[in-house]
């Protein structure tokens, strides 16, 4: 995926992208420099939500990667990043 794939990268995430055959695969990675496992849980919880609510293009993967700024960054700010991110990278419905 990471050797491969396109890759974008924000402030607050960075974006991998891949075509896949079939389906939508998407992860949410966000690793311990982002804060202790309450703060880890609510970004990723937020990753997951904006994910859920994107009008995602069929026949890829995505991996969402936290940086540690993500922790102190808004709902409505992680949300426009991947959003554009995504729409850079093509991955989402035209």
């Amino acid at each position: 995926m990471y050797a491969e794939g396109l890759r974008r990268a924000g402030r607050l995430v960075v974006v991998h992208r891949v075509e896949a055959p079939e389906g939508i695969r998407v992860a949410v990675v966000v690793g311990r420099k982002v804060g202790k496992a309450v703060v880890r849980n609510r970004v990723r919880r937020r990753l997951r939500e904006i994910l859920r609510q994107l009008p995602l293009a069929p026949g890829q993967d995505v991996v969402v990667a936290a940086r540690p700024s993500a922790a102190s960054a808004s709902f409505w700010e992680l949300q426009e990043e991947v959003r554009s991110l995504l729409q850079q990278l093509g991955g989402l419905k035209a």
